[in-house]
């Protein structure tokens, strides 16, 4: 039972990641055909954010490159991203070996950015972020090196017990 609850703990997590960024690849839909470059001028100046600065500034910047096939790929980019984590969310929720393999790696890739990100800049959000990660790919490491000792010993003639 101890299993099938940190799994699908890990299983919500990537839900509501999938769920995040398919709201956000939806929202791209909604600046198809608008003047990027005006929208993103209004964000900065009703955020009281100084244009010239290196953030806002970037974000013009980006913003005047976007046009709507780019808009488009962003979409579909998110679309396929959050499908993958929506899938993965549900193999783990049903307990399936793949997608907790499915869930570690894809998980891990992010790590080493993450600590590099955090040691270059350490804000309480990068932080969580790279605990929350570490956590949940160790869980999946650990669980899925217990199924295979399991299986091990059932293999080799004991006894399956349930954890």
């Amino acid at each position: 039972m101890q299993r099938k609850s940190g799994l699908r703990a890990v299983a919500v997590y990537e839900a509501a990641k999938g769920i995040l960024v398919l709201a956000v690849g939806l929202g791209l839909l909604e600046l198809i055909h608008r003047d990027l470059q005006q929208i993103a001028e209004h964000i900065v100046k009703h955020l009281h954010l100084n244009p010239s600065a290196h953030y806002p500034r970037v974000f013009l910047a980006v913003a005047s490159k976007l046009d709507d096939a780019r808009l488009w790929a962003l979409a579909g980019g998110a679309v396929a991203y959050s499908g993958v984590r929506l899938v993965e969310a549900r193999g783990l929720w049903k307990s399936r070996r793949w997608a907790e393999w499915l869930g570690a790696l894809s998980g891990g890739i992010y790590i080493p950015a993450e600590i590099y990100e955090a040691a270059r800049k350490a804000t309480a959000t990068r932080l969580v972020l790279l605990i929350l990660n570490v956590a949940m790919v160790a869980y999946l490491v650990w669980d899925l090196s217990q199924q295979r000792r399991l299986r091990g010993s059932v293999a080799a003639g004991g006894v399956a017990t349930e954890r």
